[in-house]
């Protein structure tokens, strides 16, 4: 009776704080997304904006499977394509039929788009979790991505399928023309779409995929069917991918075959992967991440593809929780008050540690640019690549950052180790 008494008035002590801070979140959210063009203006600005808006949109989608229903896909980039196709053969119809349907809701029906063709394949896919479903998305996918270069009626073959986001009715005066517009656009439906994502994780269906990610013999024990959770999942991951490609057509103004291709599904896996599939907000740090690189790397070197694996595989081997995980670590030792005692070991690791990624880097460009030559500039120093002094440089600072940071790592723990302790000890860590 006692520990019934407890656990209720703990229940509802809580919402009021929590709904609070949970409101909090989300209005200083919206608060951020308004005030970013009033801060950083230029056009390139924007167009980062908005291609992170989307890219957040399409890995909050891709959790869906992989954290909140443990389904790994190799083809979700399906959903994003066929939603951008949608989205932009819906733009073409209201321009050529004069129907008075204004940009705003053409996403919805890249949405539909990415739900109707998860509906239809999603029954047969998600009879197996594990390997088998891998393997099936990775061969659908593929097929998709195929088929979209023989089918031109649809997808308008190498070319792919062109619209015009000014030719549809105006909505409060706006024509969509502008980059701002079109961010603006794009951040109304990155919010509608979180908070509608948040909420389903949620619900019963969110909380029961759960049970199907970590023991489905126990759901179908208790009455339920893991492969109608599944499904159901699958057709919510499609539909939110769908809008994230609907928003792609109309910020590109275009849907080709790349849409499709496993590249796009390879980086919404990274983005998921590196934020976080343990919590929400995981994969909107994922997706920032890696949308911020691949604009900023694609610019600089020719093999921006070998940075992602290798942030990729670090991620895996030393942090699996990924980026969101290691912030959350730090919670109860904040809570604690014991975070101070470990912040010095951290400002010790940072030299050798960025010694150890310097040479990485230098490493992997004097191998990339060796046979053509080109000279590598490495935070405003010059380095030859057929020069031995840079590879001499860059096995000095591989061997030498790898063997201090793995000295100033050990200090991190023992300190971690004392703080995690004491936190413990005051009941915020168990």
């Amino acid at each position: 009776m006692t520990t019934a008494t407890t656990s209720t008035s703990n229940m509802t002590g809580k919402p009021a704080g929590d709904g609070l801070r949970f409101y909090g979140v989300w209005l200083i959210g919206v608060i951020a997304l308004i005030v970013l063009p009033m801060i950083f203006s230029s056009g390139g600005s924007l167009t980062s904006f908005s291609l992170i808006g989307i890219a957040i949109v399409f890995a909050l989608s891709y959790n869906i499977l992989l954290g909140q229903t443990g389904l790994l896909s190799f083809g979700h980039a399906v959903h994003y394509g066929l939603g951008g196709f949608a989205a932009c053969h819906m733009m073409n119809a209201v321009v050529s039929h004069g129907w008075p349907i204004p940009l705003p809701f053409i996403p919805l029906f890249g949405g539909l788009g990415g739900l109707v063709f998860a509906m239809i394949i999603g029954w047969v896919m998600t009879k197996r979790a594990g390997t088998v479903f891998a393997m099936i998305s990775l061969g659908i996918g593929e097929l998709v991505a195929s088929s979209s270069l023989i089918l031109r009626s649809v997808f308008g073959g190498e070319a792919g399928i062109t619209t015009d986001r000014t030719a549809l009715p105006k909505m409060f005066g706006w024509s969509f023309g502008p980059q701002l517009q079109v961010y603006y656009l794009i951040a109304f439906w990155l919010v509608l779409a979180a908070i509608a994502m948040y909420a389903l994780t949620r619900t019963p269906l969110g909380r029961i995929s759960n049970a199907v990610r970590d023991n489905p013999e126990r759901v179908q024990f208790i009455g339920y069917d893991p492969h109608v959770v599944r499904y159901l999942a699958f057709c919510f991951a499609g539909f939110f991918a769908g809008i994230a490609g609907g928003l792609a057509a109309i910020n590109f103004e275009i849907a080709n075959s790349a849409y499709l291709g496993a590249i796009q599904s390879g980086l919404v896996l990274f983005s998921t992967f590196i934020g976080g599939t343990a919590y929400f907000f995981g994969p909107i740090l994922g997706a920032i991440l890696v949308t911020y690189l691949q604009l900023g790397l694609t610019s600089v070197t020719s093999v921006w593809q070998l940075y992602f694996g290798i942030i990729f595989i670090g991620i895996v081997m030393f942090s699996p929780g990924g980026i969101a995980g290691l912030l959350m670590m730090h919670r109860p030792l904040v809570r604690a008050g014991t975070l101070w005692t470990v912040i010095p070991s951290y400002f010790v690791a940072v030299v050798p540690t960025v010694a150890l990624a310097c040479g990485v880097i230098l490493t992997i460009e004097t191998v990339a640019r060796y046979s053509g030559g080109e000279a590598i500039n490495l935070f405003g120093i010059a380095f030859n690549p057929k020069s031995p002094m840079t590879w001499l440089s860059a096995a000095v600072l591989v061997f030498g950052g790898a063997f201090l940071a793995r000295l100033t790592w050990r200090r991190i723990a023992d300190a971690w180790d004392r703080a995690a302790t004491v936190a413990r000890d005051r009941g915020y860590l168990a």
